[in-house]
């Protein structure tokens, strides 16, 4: 697979940044609407899907390149184990917990845990499954963004002692991170078109998803006020949320992995956590106290940092054929380009 330049990366990292931002406010923004957490992941997964599941089976139809390593009945273009892995992380997993954290934690806290903790756990996660390494300098710029983490998430600890509840938003907001972070290691792993990634993620999320939804919601196992919703709300979400972050954002995000490497491109999203703080300030009147700016100043100093001083692909050559593949169980071996 071709390596986009670096101007297209650039490009991509702006679109997505943009994207990310409003993603963040919004979806802090939705909590005082209709829709519940298990209705925006349903309305996010099934726009998406309307625009890409089309898309991958006239991709994957009879006769075509693709049809030999589709999966799902042709929903994915990506072969079933990297379906499986890069879907239930990327795609499940990750629509999930990031809406339920919106409802225990404002946005501000999202913008600095969600992206913030991207760079830390893509760089762990590197390091068994692409053999990178960790220089002193991209060490100290990872301490600072887990330092600007402790910032905001320490005070709603603290808060949990008076029966404060954010602390669990801020808890399901990291493990949000660590699921993107996840799918972004495994897309360079497996070395996976964006456009593929995509559809792959999204027809897992689908598949597995949009059934169990309907049963557990049907059996009054789980909040749903999807009937309640205004039809305006539904279609707005659909088209930001699915459309707008999953389709357009999913794309150039793998995108910008390509070009930088993961770590690098978790840690070009370092505009996130101040654009979405002061957006979530500006329109949604949350408070901007101490903590959370100084949180934010640590979290874009480390990110910058470590762009600046990374080495983009370091220590990626040095892994041996095959050894990467054998550090993730199941994982499907690349064929030789």
């Amino acid at each position: 697979m071709r390596t986009p330049s670096r101007a297209v990366g650039i490009v991509a990292a702006v679109v997505t940044v943009a994207l990310w931002t409003g993603f963040i406010v919004i979806g802090r923004a939705s909590a005082a609407h209709t829709l519940l957490p298990y209705d925006l992941a349903l309305v996010r997964i099934g726009g998406a899907g309307l625009v890409l599941l089309p898309w991958s089976l006239w991709l994957t139809r009879p006769g075509r390149p693709l049809r030999a390593q589709a999966s799902l009945g042709g929903l994915s273009p990506v072969p079933l184990r990297q379906t499986v892995a890069t879907g239930l992380f990327g795609g499940l997993l990750y629509a999930v917990l990031c809406y339920a954290g919106f409802f225990f934690a404002p946005a501000a806290h999202a913008s600095v845990l969600m992206p913030g903790s991207l760079p830390l756990w893509s760089a762990l996660l590197a390091l068994p499954l692409l053999g990178e390494r960790l220089t002193p300098a991209r060490v100290l710029g990872l301490a600072c963004i887990a330092g600007g983490d402790l910032l905001v998430g320490g005070a709603s600890l603290l808060a949990a002692l008076d029966g404060g509840e954010v602390w669990k938003g801020d808890l399901i907001f990291v493990l949000a991170g660590f699921c993107w972070a996840m799918y972004g290691v495994l897309v360079r792993r497996f070395r996976l078109d964006p456009v593929h990634s995509t559809m792959a993620i999204t027809a897992l999320a689908c598949v597995a998803y949009l059934p169990l939804y309907a049963l557990l919601s049907s059996q009054g196992l789980i909040p749903t006020r999807l009937a309640q919703a205004p039809l305006a709300e539904i279609l707005l979400q659909a088209l930001f949320q699915g459309v707008g972050v999953v389709v357009i954002a999913g794309i150039t995000f793998v995108i910008m992995v390509q070009v930088f490497g993961p770590v690098r491109s978790m840690m070009l999203t370092a505009l996130v956590p101040g654009l979405s703080a002061l957006g979530a300030v500006a329109l949604l009147g949350e408070p901007l106290g101490w903590n959370l700016a100084a949180g934010l100043a640590l979290v874009t100093l480390g990110i910058l940092f470590g762009v600046r001083t990374g080495s983009p692909r370091a220590g990626a050559a040095a892994v041996p054929s095959g050894a990467a593949e054998q550090a993730l169980p199941g994982a499907v071996r690349r064929r030789p380009s």
